[in-house]
C-alpha cells in the first residue's frame, strides 16, 4: 500500500514539474516586451541611463485642454521607438512661456509657438533678433482667432473700450489680440483670465467678451453653450494681411455658436514646432536630425485618425517667413524634392490665374500669396478625406 501511495505521490510531483516547466516556456518575460521595464530591471547601469538620455527629446507643448498638448500626445504615440528615440512632451503655458522655456530651460529640445509671438517680441523691443536664436522643423497648422461676445456685438469695433478678456499673459492669445486691435485701431480694456473663469464671467456679465486662439475643434470654445453668445466675425482686412491667414468657422465646427448652416470669417495665425539654434556639430543638434528624420519619414501616418484632424493641414515644406528653418530639416526636404514639387504645383496656379498673378508685385507679396495657396490645398485636401 504504502507503494502504490509513493508510486502515486512521485507521478504527482513529475507532472507538477512538467506542467510548471510548460508554463515557464509559455509565460512572457517583460523585459522582451517592456523597454520601461527592461531599464528598470537594469537600474544602475550606466549604459542603460545614457542611451535613455541621449535619445530623448523633449517637447514643450501647451495647456491642459489646448491643441498644443494633443499635438504632443501625437508625436509621442507615433515616433517613440523604445531606447532607438522618445518624445517627452511637457505641459506647458502657452507661447509666450515656450519661447523662454526653448532659451533657457535645460533639457528643452523643442516647442510648439505662435508664429506672431516672436514678431511681437522684437517689434515691442522685448528683445533683439530674437529669430536669430531659433530655427523651425516644420510650420504645423493655423489657429483661428475667436471672439466670443454677446449676440447684441455684431461687429469687434463694438469692442473698443469694453471688457476684454485674452487669457493669461503667459500664452499667445494676449499677444494675438494685441496686436490684431493694435492694428484694427481699436482699444478694448484687456483681461488676463484663464478662459473657462472668463467664460463664466462673460455668463455673469461682468466682462463683456472673450478672446480665445487654437486649432479647431478648440475644447473650451466646443464645450460653451449658451445661446445669449456668438461668434463675432474678424474680417481679413489689409492691416492683418501681413502675419495672418483667412478662416471660416461654420456650424459644423462649433454648432453650440453658429446657427445650423452657417459660418463666420476669422483670421488664423500658424502654429510653429520650433527649437533653439544649436550648432551643427552639438548633441542636441544630433538628437534633433533624429527627431526630423523620424517625424518626416512617419508624417502621413499623423493625417489619418485617430490623430487631430489639424494634422491634415501639416504642410512640410511651408515655408515661414523671416525664419530659418533646421538645416537638416531644410536637408530633408531638398533631398526628396518636396518644396519644389509645392512650388511647381503654385508656379502652374499663378499660370491659370493671370488676374491672381498681376496682383503680385513683390516677392513678400508671391511668399504670403504662397502660404495662403498651401492652407487653401490643406483645406481641399481634408475635404476630400472627410467625404
Amino acid at each position: 500500500m504504502r507503494h502504490l501511495v509513493g508510486m502515486a505521490l512521485l507521478a504527482l510531483t513529475v507532472a507538477c514539474s512538467t506542467t510548471a516547466a510548460k508554463a515557464a516556456e509559455t509565460e512572457y518575460d517583460p523585459a522582451k516586451v517592456s523597454e520601461s521595464l527592461k531599464a528598470i530591471f537594469q537600474f544602475g547601469s550606466v549604459s542603460t541611463k545614457q542611451a535613455l538620455n541621449a535619445n530623448t527629446v523633449t517637447l514643450i507643448s501647451g495647456t491642459i485642454g489646448g491643441t498644443y498638448v494633443q499635438f504632443g500626445a501625437d508625436l509621442a504615440s507615433v515616433l517613440d521607438d523604445g531606447n532607438k528615440l522618445r518624445v517627452l512632451p511637457i505641459v506647458g503655458r502657452g507661447s509666450v512661456q515656450s519661447v523662454a522655456d526653448i532659451l533657457f530651460l535645460q533639457g528643452v529640445d523643442l516647442g510648439i509657438v505662435r508664429a506672431d509671438t516672436l514678431d511681437y517680441l522684437e517689434k515691442k523691443g522685448f528683445a533683439k533678433d530674437i529669430k536669430k536664436q531659433f530655427t523651425y522643423v516644420t510650420k504645423l497648422y493655423n489657429e483661428e482667432m475667436y471672439v466670443l461676445a454677446p449676440k447684441s456685438v455684431t461687429n469687434i469695433s463694438q469692442l473698443n473700450g469694453k471688457r476684454v478678456s485674452v487669457d493669461l499673459p503667459n500664452g499667445g492669445t494676449f499677444v494675438t489680440a494685441a496686436v490684431v486691435f493694435e492694428r484694427l485701431g481699436i482699444k478694448p480694456n484687456f483681461l488676463y483670465i484663464e478662459q473657462r473663469i472668463a467664460m463664466e464671467k462673460m455668463r455673469n456679465g461682468e466682462i463683456d467678451a472673450v478672446i480665445a486662439v487654437g486649432g479647431k475643434p478648440y475644447k473650451s470654445v466646443s464645450n460653451f453653450n449658451d445661446n445669449r453668445f456668438h461668434l463675432v466675425p474678424v474680417e481679413y482686412s489689409r492691416p492683418l494681411q501681413g502675419d495672418y491667414l483667412p478662416a471660416v468657422l461654420t456650424s459644423k465646427d462649433y454648432p453650440n455658436l453658429i446657427a445650423e448652416g452657417g459660418k463666420v470669417d476669422t483670421i488664423a495665425v500658424p502654429a510653429v514646432l520650433a527649437a533653439y539654434n544649436w550648432a551643427p556639430n552639438t548633441d542636441r543638434y544630433r538628437k534633433l536630425a533624429q527627431f526630423v528624420d523620424a517625424f518626416f519619414t512617419k508624417f502621413p501616418t499623423f493625417q489619418n485618425p485617430p490623430f487631430h484632424p489639424k494634422w491634415k493641414e501639416v504642410s512640410l515644406s511651408a515655408p515661414l517667413p523671416d525664419w530659418q528653418r533646421l538645416p537638416v530639416a531644410e536637408q530633408w526636404l531638398k533631398s526628396r524634392n518636396i518644396e519644389a514639387v509645392s512650388r511647381a504645383r503654385f508656379d502652374e496656379f499663378l499660370k491659370q490665374s493671370p488676374t491672381t498673378a498681376a496682383s503680385v508685385k513683390t516677392d513678400a507679396d508671391k511668399e504670403a500669396l504662397f502660404r495662403q495657396f498651401q492652407a487653401w490645398e490643406a483645406e481641399r485636401s481634408a475635404r476630400a478625406q472627410t467625404r
